[in-house]
C-alpha cells in the first residue's frame, strides 16, 4: 500500500495539509490570546460600571465583580486622571505588563508562544483601550494560569480539527488519484504486459483514450513504439528466413562453383588461343563468386571466431593481398602500393587482418575499374603510443550517398551495382573483435580513405 503511487500520495497529502495547519496554528493561537485578554478588559470595564453608578459598594459585591471579570484590579483613566476602580489583594508581584493598544503582529505572536511554553502561574498587567470611548485606557491585573489553560485547550481543538481535515482531504485525493491517474496508468501497464507476451498480436497495441493530456501523450508514444517494433520484428523475421535461405543456397552454390574451378584448371591447359585468353576471366569470375558465397556463409554464422593474436609483419600481409588481387585480369590498371615500412610488426590475427585489408582493397579496386580509368590503391601504416592505424587510400570515384548512410549494414551498404555490402560489414566485425574500429575518413571525387585502428594493448611490440 505504501509503495503504491496512490498510497504515497495519500501520505504526502496528509503531511502537507498538517504542515499548512501548523503554519496557521501560530497566528491563530496568538489571535486567541489577544481575544482572551480583550474579553477580560471588557468584563472589567463592565464590572467597573457598578462603581461608577454608585461610589460605595460592599466588599462582597466588589469581590464578586472581580471574580466574574477574572481579574484582581481594575484601573480606569478618565479625564486625565488614573483611578483604581476595583481592587483586591494580589498574591504575588506583577511579573510583566502588556499593552494591547499598539502591539504589532510579531510582538503578539512572540508573547503568545512565550506564554504557551511558560507553565508557571504569573501575575501580569494588561493595558487596553475601553470600548465605546469610555475613557482613555483601562488597566487590569490578572493571573496567567487560566489564560494558558484556555490557549492549550484551543490549540488541541485546532490540531484535532486539522488532523480531521487532513485525513478527509487525503482520502478524497486518494480516490481522485486512483480514478484519474492510477487506473489509466494500470491500463497502460496492462497493454505493455500483453504486448510483451505476444508482440506479433496486433490486438496488444494500445488505443489512446485517456482524458488527461499527459497520459494521452504517453499512450500515443507507446502506440507509435509498439507499431514500429511490430514492423521491425516482422522485418527481422523475414530477414532471418531470407538469411537462412541465402545461407543454404550459398552453401550449395559454393560446392558447385568449387567443382567448376577444377574444370577451369583443365581449360587453362587448352592450346586454343581463344580459350587461353578467356580462361583467366572465367577463373576470376568463379573465384569472386566463391568468395561471395563464403562471405555470405561467414556472416550468417552467429559470430566470427575470436582472433588468435600473434606478431604479424603487416607488409607481408599487404603483399599477399596485392598478389591475390593482381591475378584478376582487367582492362584497367589498378596499382596496389604497399607503403607499410619494413620490418613493422603488429599484434593481430593474421588471417583476419588479411580478410579486412582484402575486403577494403577489393572494394576500392572494383570502384576504380567501374570508372574505366587507371587508378592507385595505397596501404600505409602509422602508430602512436596506444594504437596502430592502417590506412587504405584509393583514387576512385568516392562512395555514393546511399552507401555512406548504410556503410556497415549488411545487404544495404553496397557501393556498386549487384554488390551485397557484406565486405565492409564483415571487415568491421573482424576489426571490432580486435578491440579496434573501422572508420571512413574521407570520400569524394578524388578518392576514398578508410582507416583501421588496432589497439596495442599489453602486447605492443
Amino acid at each position: 500500500m505504501l509503495n503504491t503511487l496512490s498510497g504515497r500520495f495519500l501520505i504526502l497529502t496528509t503531511v502537507f495539509v498538517m504542515l499548512a495547519e501548523v503554519l496557521i496554528f501560530v497566528p491563530s493561537i496568538s489571535r486567541f490570546r489577544q481575544d482572551y485578554l480583550e474579553d477580560r478588559l471588557q468584563r472589567a470595564q463592565i464590572a467597573s460600571l457598578a462603581l461608577l453608578a454608585d461610589d460605595m459598594i460592599e466588599s462582597d459585591l466588589e469581590k464578586e465583580l472581580l471574580e466574574n471579570a477574572g481579574v484582581y484590579n481594575v484601573v480606569l483613566r478618565r479625564d486625565e486622571m488614573r483611578q483604581l476602580v476595583l481592587s483586591s489583594p494580589i498574591p504575588r508581584p506583577i511579573g510583566a505588563t502588556f499593552d494591547l493598544r499598539d502591539a504589532g503582529a510579531l510582538i503578539l505572536i512572540g508573547d503568545a508562544l512565550t506564554r504557551l511554553y511558560t507553565p508557571q502561574n504569573d501575575i501580569i498587567r494588561v493595558i487596553g483601550a475601553p470600548v465605546r470611548d469610555a475613557g482613555l485606557l483601562i488597566e487590569i491585573t490578572m493571573q496567567t494560569a487560566p489564560l494558558r489553560a484556555e490557549m492549550i485547550d484551543y490549540g488541541l481543538r485546532i490540531l484535532l480539527l486539522s488532523a480531521v481535515i487532513s485525513v478527509l482531504t487525503a482520502v478524497l485525493l486518494f480516490i481522485a488519484v486512483r480514478m484519474v491517474l492510477v487506473k489509466p496508468i494500470k491500463g497502460v501497464i496492462g497493454y505493455m504486459q500483453r504486448y510483451a507476451a505476444a508482440p506479433e498480436d496486433a490486438r496488444g497495441i494500445i488505443t489512446p483514450k485517456a482524458g488527461v493530456i499527459e497520459l494521452r501523450e504517453a499512450e500515443e508514444a507507446l502506440q507509435k513504439l509498439q507499431i514500429e517494433l511490430t514492423h521491425a520484428l516482422k522485418q527481422r523475421e523475414r530477414l532471418a528466413q531470407l538469411g537462412g535461405a541465402v545461407a543454404k543456397i550459398s552453401h550449395d552454390l559454393r560446392n558447385i562453383l568449387t567443382s567448376a574451378q577444377l574444370f577451369t584448371d583443365r581449360i587453362e591447359m587448352s592450346e586454343d588461343p581463344l580459350v587461353r585468353r578467356l580462361a583467366p576471366k572465367l577463373v576470376n569470375s568463379i573465384t569472386r563468386a566463391v568468395s561471395l558465397c563464403e562471405g555470405t556463409l561467414a556472416f550468417g554464422r552467429a559470430e566470427e571466431p575470436s582472433p588468435t593474436f600473434g606478431r604479424v609483419c603487416l607488409s607481408e600481409v599487404v603483399d599477399d593481398v596485392a598478389e591475390s588481387e593482381n591475378l584478376a585480369a582487367s582492362d584497367v590498371t589498378v596499382e596496389i602500393v604497399n607503403a607499410v615500412p619494413l620490418p613493422t610488426m603488429i599484434r593481430c590475427d593474421k588471417e583476419q587482418i588479411f580478410r579486412v585489408i582484402m575486403n577494403l582493397v577489393r572494394n576500392a579496386r572494383q570502384a576504380i575499374i567501374a570508372t574505366g580509368r587507371d587508378g592507385r590503391i595505397t596501404v600505409s601504416l602509422r602508430e602512436d603510443e596506444n594504437d596502430w592505424w592502417i590506412v587504405i587510400d584509393d583514387t576512385g570515384p568516392g562512395l555514393p550517398k546511399k552507401a555512406q548512410d548504410n556503410l556497415f549494414t549488411p545487404f544495404q551498404g553496397g557501393a556498386r551495382k549487384g554488390g551485397s555490402g557484406l565486405g565492409l560489414a564483415i571487415a568491421a566485425e573482424l576489426v571490432k573483435g580486435h578491440g579496434g574500429q573501422l572508420a571512413l575518413i574521407a570520400t569524394g571525387g578524388e578518392g576514398t580513405t578508410f582507416e583501421v585502428c588496432l589497439p596495442k594493448g599489453d602486447g605492443a611490440v
